[in-house]
């Protein structure tokens, strides 16, 4: 059978289409702020992709509480300690207020001596160090919203804060209209502009997170006085090497960026526009996998090991699916759909092949993405980690250093190691471990 049954099929849709609505506009988000920033033209664009990684660098690090509240929640609805969710996300909340502003402020007064070491070209730099400093100013918001999008998730209730996302994403567009070009009575910033644009987005996110909890999350021990030791050690258990998953993914592919940037400004351009592609194609992955791992939390709080494991091959059934599906435009008509963001003909050019990979690669690298959020949700981070560490720092960057640069195989040969290595290695991976099943035994 393709699909699971009807109801298991509805179950995890419920879930995955809501989380896939967010993601779906926040990828649109990113799509669009690429094909406004594009008009600037290639070192723009370029700065802006780069800048984007390499402050996701450090932003991946609060990501990781979503992580964590996620795998905790999900496992204490599944054992209807209900009110004691709440808990967990305040303390991952104390956490972030620490960890935020603080390092904000200090990477903010660092990023002139830091960016320059990651790309040569001084247009580049000068454009992507004023957009990069926004994004780094952001980090409190990104992290409270990113806690609270887990805490949602693990109670299996997606839909609660689907509307605050896509406001979220449509008031950044709006902002990016307005600052990039100087419209409005506004000043015309250029890329800057798109960065300021997000930080103001992020904040207005964040109070829009807070009500949305205020007024829905009575149930779930939402509101209440500030957490203890054991809360916030719980959920730091878990996001620490959950935020080094998204730390080291971002900070291999940023140094990946840096590393085709040498190749020429043609190939980041295109290397940009190919990582947001990624994105869109792999929203059922990402979006089914954060339902997988819901589900297999629930079933673990229940003690129900069959059935989380059960739960994880229909995520998986239903993302496979989706995934071959969404990838046939991409390797079927290549340059149409690149030209949306790219105009100068030669650099669409150099996309074309890349892009058909990635149309045809896509299904089977999703299940890794899949199993990866599932094995997170069973509170198996860390493992999850080790295998994204080797694999980004032993194949993906000296590989794509030995067959750009030195031996002269450009952007088509970095990103067949891309697909063919870095994101397959860690399916076959991650279905092993699954298949072992010791995540069934980590303790939540």
């Amino acid at each position: 059978m393709l699909f699971p049954p009807a109801e298991r099929t509805s179950r995890i849709l419920s879930i995955g289409i809501p989380i896939m609505g967010a993601m779906i506009s926040n990828v649109l988000l990113g799509l669009v702020d690429t094909a406004m920033v594009g008009q600037l033209g290639d070192a723009a664009l370029g700065a802006v992709g780069l800048s984007s990684f390499a402050s996701n660098i450090y932003l991946g690090l609060l990501q990781g509480f979503s992580i964590a509240v996620q795998a905790t929640v999900s496992r204490r609805r599944g054992q209807n300690r209900l009110d004691e969710c709440g808990l967990y996300l305040r303390g991952a909340l104390v956490a972030i207020a620490i960890f935020g502003p603080a390092s904000a402020l200090l990477l903010y007064f660092a990023i002139p001596v830091i960016f320059p070491l990651i790309n040569p070209d001084p247009l580049v730099v000068s454009t992507g160090i004023d957009y990069i400093r926004w994004l780094i100013l952001q980090s409190t918001f990104v992290g409270f919203i990113a806690a609270n999008t887990g805490f949602w998730n693990g109670l299996g209730r997606p839909r609660v804060y689907l509307p605050t996302m896509v406001t979220m994403h449509i008031t950044n567009v709006l902002l990016n209209y307005v600052f990039i070009f100087g419209r409005f009575g506004m000043p015309e910033m250029g890329a800057e502009g798109a960065g300021f644009a997000t930080f103001l987005a992020s904040l207005a996110g964040a109070v829009m997170f807070l009500r949305l909890g205020l007024k829905h999350g009575q149930p779930y021990g939402y509101k209440g006085g500030i957490p203890g030791l054991t809360e916030v050690r719980n959920v730091a258990r878990l996001a620490v090497p959950a935020g080094m998953q998204q730390l080291l993914d971002t900070l291999a592919l940023t140094t990946t960026y840096s590393i085709v940037g040498i190749i020429g400004t043609r190939e980041l351009a295109c290397y940009s526009v190919l990582i947001n592609f990624i994105n869109l194609v792999g929203l059922p992955a990402w979006g089914l996998g954060a339902a997988g791992a819901t589900l297999v939390g629930h079933a673990l709080g229940e003690r129900d090991a069959v059935g989380a494991s059960r739960w994880a091959w229909d995520t998986i059934r239903l993302g496979v699916s989706a995934m071959a599906i969404l990838g046939v435009p991409f390797w079927l008509f290549p340059d149409p759909l690149l030209s949306l963001w790219i105009t100068d003909p030669e650099t669409r050019e150099l996309a074309i092949i890349p892009t058909r990979i990635l149309g045809v690669m896509i299904m089977f690298n999703g299940v890794g993405y899949m199993l990866a959020n599932m094995l997170n949700g069973a509170g198996d981070v860390k493992r999850v980690t080790w295998i994204n560490f080797a694999t980004q720092w032993f194949i993906l960057v000296p590989g794509a250093w030995l067959i750009g640069p030195e031996l002269g195989y450009g952007l088509i040969g970095v990103w067949s190691l891309h697909q063919f290595g870095y994101r397959a290695g860690p399916s076959l991976i991650f279905s092993w471990f699954w298949r072992q099943g010791a995540w069934a035994r980590v303790n939540v």
